[in-house]
């Protein structure tokens, strides 16, 4: 993207009720018009669409886990009252466009990207997507078993890494709307038919659970026409989010998934009780950073796991929800929490390996927790937050992603992205030590791991005994030495607190 881009001028704007005037007629009433989010940047030739409808997989009936999934699929994967998908696909790939949906816990997301040179031809088909779905019956047979397909095969036996974070997650979350998948369960999946998501749609999909967003060289008189679209959508009553209380955490816990023939993949972590927006949120992002920054080859964790001992291909940390860590280097929009989770990921390794790697990040997380960063380490990463933060969002399409979000913290006056480079000027050191002793800690914590000798895991787990590993080459002797001391850390892992799940049966139900 180009620095003018960069540049560009941020304008928010939000459309407030539009209505005639109390003499008029009711017949003559003009509907209510959605919440409008405005990104505008004349220089851009392309224009960025976001329809973020207040429902996701936290709103799934008990027993059809999946059916948020499963609607806005057939809203962005499926056919139209005038069209066909073929069709649909055929008539797009000339514009160079396209449209996709993310349906997350708490949102659902539609949006697109398209040239303003071939606006009309797109608009029709985007508006289309969420005024005029077909439901075909075809279509929903298609969506619902790549659905089952890609929990079943893909998720259990194609992405460990995937499976470890998803286990944690669930197991954090258990007995709340946020434990199961966006994605739902098998028998949820199974159990739902299109009349459930027909009447999912028409009770979720409406101008009271609207927020519209554009981006770009848009003009007014698009603004006009995406708004008086959407305000073809019923009225409807915003949709109230659920409670959500994780139980809490005594102790550590760990969810072993049985995989046969699977090396180990670890995943740990706890609800984190701030969000973005929150002084703290800023503070603890500094602190993440420097422990296990997403792909930083930089990060401690990483230069402590895989950079000195080779273990594996990367070690990370999170603060945030970050969905498809494999594809992507930067974090993502429209996945907005309630609560966050703070993670660490460490990716897989040799069976055998497993416990010390465990170990490793265990001790280094009660380290920084207990001790503290230092000036040094500090001011580096602050230095290098600075930035690789504006990098978070390089495109148009991004910038109104993170717009969009801001309206679900409460963050329209500032925004994110410019508060993160406020507070980077603003915190102390003091701040960040003081921030990790609030919401940070090492004792209570689930633990999930994948692994093809799960028996063996437990024992070595429960056992407290030290773990050494070996090396094919040698280590200088303050990595051996350092190593005497990982190996015995204390894991603190009663038997009682492991719980074995068949990975045929996970994400079962």
């Amino acid at each position: 993207m180009s620095r003018a881009l960069r540049i560009a001028a941020v304008t928010l704007a939000v459309f407030g009720t539009a209505c005639t005037p109390p003499s008029a007629p009711p017949a003559a009433t003009e509907p209510e018009g959605p919440a409008v989010v405005l990104l505008n940047v004349p220089a851009d030739p392309t224009i960025s669409f976001s329809l973020q409808f207040a429902v996701g997989s936290q709103n799934d009936p008990p027993g059809k886990e999946g059916l948020a999934y499963l609607t806005g699929e057939m809203l962005a994967d499926a056919g139209t009252e005038t069209r066909s998908l073929d069709e649909i696909l055929a008539a797009l790939y000339p514009l160079a466009a396209g449209y996709d949906v993310r349906v997350d816990l708490e949102r659902s997301t539609l949006s697109g990207r398209v040239h303003r040179d071939n606006l009309d031809a797109y608009l029709e088909l985007f508006t289309d997507a969420f005024l005029k779905p077909a439901f075909d019956e075809d279509d929903f047979a298609r969506i619902k078993s790549d659905s089952i397909n890609a929990i079943e095969n893909t998720l259990r036996y194609s992405s460990d890494e995937e499976l470890g974070k998803a286990a944690l997650h669930e197991a954090v979350f258990r007995g709340t709307r946020y434990a199961h998948l966006n994605q739902g369960t098998v028998e949820g999946l199974r159990a739902i038919t299109l009349d459930d998501v027909r009447a999912f749609y028409l009770q979720h999909y409406t101008r009271a659970n609207a927020l519209l967003g554009l981006g770009g060289g848009f003009d007014q008189a698009l603004v006009d026409r995406v708004s008086g679209a959407v305000r073809q959508l019923p009225a409807g009553e915003p949709t109230a989010p659920p409670s959500i209380e994780p139980p809490p955490i005594a102790g550590r816990s760990v969810v072993l998934v049985d995989k046969p023939n699977a090396d180990a993949s670890i995943s740990f972590g706890f609800p984190l009780d701030v969000r973005r927006g929150e002084r703290d949120f800023y503070a603890l992002w500094i602190a993440n950073s420097w422990l296990g920054e997403h792909r930083n080859q930089s990060s401690h964790l990483f230069n402590v796991i895989r950079e000195l001992r080779g273990l594996n291909y990367g070690d990370y940390s999170y603060i945030e929800e970050f969905p498809e860590g494999g594809e992507r280097n930067m974090p993502p929009v429209n996945v907005p929490r309630r609560i966050q989770l703070f993670e660490v990921w460490i990716r897989t390794l040799p069976n055998e390996q497993a416990p010390f790697a465990l170990r490793a990040a265990l001790r280094e997380l009660q380290l920084l927790v207990d001790e503290g960063m230092t000036p040094e380490e500090f001011e580096l990463t602050r230095t290098f937050l600075k930035k690789y933060s504006l990098h978070f969002a390089e495109t148009t399409a991004a910038r109104l992603g993170y717009a969009v979000d801001d309206r679900f913290y409460g963050l329209e006056t500032e925004g994110h992205l410019a508060r993160f480079r406020r507070m980077l000027d603003e915190l102390t050191l003091d701040d960040v030590n003081a921030a990790m002793k609030r919401h940070w800690q090492y004792d209570n914590l689930q633990i999930a791991i994948v692994t093809g000798e799960a028996e063996r895991m437990r024992a070595m787990l429960a056992s407290g005994e030290p773990t050494p590993i070996t090396y094919p080459n040698p280590k200088p002797a303050a990595i051996l030495e350092e190593d005497r001391i990982i190996e015995a850390w204390p894991l603190n892992l009663a038997e009682q607190r492991m719980t074995t799940v068949p990975v045929a049966e996970a994400f079962e139900r």
